[in-house]
């Protein structure tokens, strides 16, 4: 399979360090960390871990959907202590903001713009903004938003479980798949969690009440009897529940994207290699199908690439619908993806989930051999996808 364009190590993009905070359910265990202090917990560990000093780093790029009035990765490097000299950006494309985050942080490498880039997303449900709309009319009231519109009403902008609830009417997805690929997000996460499978990978965070350090979400006692008799949440008579559906979290996750030449100078043990990345649209209506023209498009650029043959496979649970209708499509059997449970069981923090899939790439792939591949895979709000491609080295 092609890798990147260039052959020049200083171009060729790596992860070579790759951390996540649990996460918490809303209101929960984080409720009361701002999403800039968790993702500043990840920065100050792995620029301890790698040993670079701070001023080394070029940029801080990150991912957040509901939480940013401002720059939200520029705030978390201040309060990570980088020095005021490193600027920061923050990135907006709803769920698939984290990965894409990362994959922008990849592209600078590419370009040859800078060395060392901190990449990844944070959010917190708990401490989401509450927005309210002036009114039109002097006099008039001001409007609760319940969220950020992403699509005009003239071709539809349905919220994310009615669109749940398209896409399993259309891609034909029974309530029994749904509630049998959620138990399999259930049992996979507890498996792994039990086996010490997220020990690596997660930054403990200190909140005032205790220090949090496993996932909050996961449920030992998940049961088809249990799932089965949850009623629908977003269209009567729909198959979409709380049970086959994401639950709304807080966390964050973030990684040291450089150029395999400086992971070598610094003697990493293990790069994760940035291959290729695509991002699609798709009609809002049927938003969580986003990644399978994301998946046409980067196979375009990556011609020997054949999805369902790849080594790993983290794909963002949203919804069971959207998961199971994407990969029908693909020709990807549901039992190869996440293999250590998805978001259904593990959590969804909107703009770091696509980072979070990544850290589980990175994390799985430390005792992999060279030259495994993994993908990262999600739908996005307002009707995208986007895909990202790593091979082991």
């Amino acid at each position: 399979m092609a890798s990147n364009a260039s052959t020049d190590p200083s171009r060729v993009p790596v992860i070579i360090a790759a951390l996540r905070t649990p996460i918490g359910r809303v209101n929960g265990t984080l409720r009361d960390v701002e999403p800039s202090r968790l993702a500043a917990a990840l920065i100050t560990r792995l620029v301890a871990d790698v040993g670079l000093a701070a001023t080394d780093i070029d940029d801080v790029i990150l991912g957040n959907a509901a939480n940013s009035a401002g720059n939200l990765a520029r705030l978390a490097a201040l309060e990570a202590g980088l020095p005021v000299s490193t600027p920061g950006v923050t990135v907006d494309r709803q769920c698939g903001s984290g990965l894409e985050a990362i994959t922008l942080a990849a592209r600078m490498i590419q370009a040859g713009a800078g060395r060392f880039y901190l990449a990844g997303g944070t959010e917190s449900a708990s401490r989401a903004h509450i927005r309210l709309r002036p009114p039109l009319e002097r006099g008039g009231e001001l409007a609760p938003v319940k969220r950020a519109r992403m699509a005009p009403d003239e071709i539809g902008d349905p919220d994310m479980g009615v669109a749940a609830e398209n896409v399993a009417v259309a891609c034909g997805i029974s309530r029994e798949r749904q509630d049998s690929f959620a138990l399999q997000s259930h049992r996979r996460a507890i498996r792994a969690e039990l086996a010490s499978g997220f020990l690596r990978e997660i930054v403990p965070i200190e909140t005032a009440a205790s220090v949090v350090s496993r996932d909050e979400c996961p449920r030992p006692n998940a049961s088809m009897e249990t799932l089965r008799r949850l009623k629908p949440v977003f269209v009567e008579g729909g198959t979409v529940t709380a049970g086959n559906a994401c639950p709304i979290n807080d966390g964050a996750a973030v990684a040291l994207v450089t150029s395999l030449a400086e992971a070598q100078r610094l003697g990493a043990p293990f790069a994760l290699e940035f291959v290729d990345a695509a991002t699609a649209g798709v009609d809002p209506n049927l938003l969580g199908l986003g990644p399978v023209p994301a998946m046409q498009k980067l196979k375009a650029r990556q011609p020997a690439l054949d999805p369902a043959k790849v080594d790993l496979i983290e794909f963002n649970e949203a919804f069971a619908s959207q998961v199971l209708g994407s990969l029908d499509q693909l020709d990807i059997p549901a039992e190869r993806v996440n293999l250590d449970g998805g978001a259904i069981a593990l959590g969804h923090p909107y703009g770091a989930s696509g980072a979070i899939l990544t850290v589980r790439l990175f994390s799985q792939m430390l005792t992999a051999p060279s030259g495994t591949e993994g993908l990262a895979m999600m739908g996005v709000g307002g009707g995208m996808g986007v895909v990202a491609l790593f091979r082991a080295v």
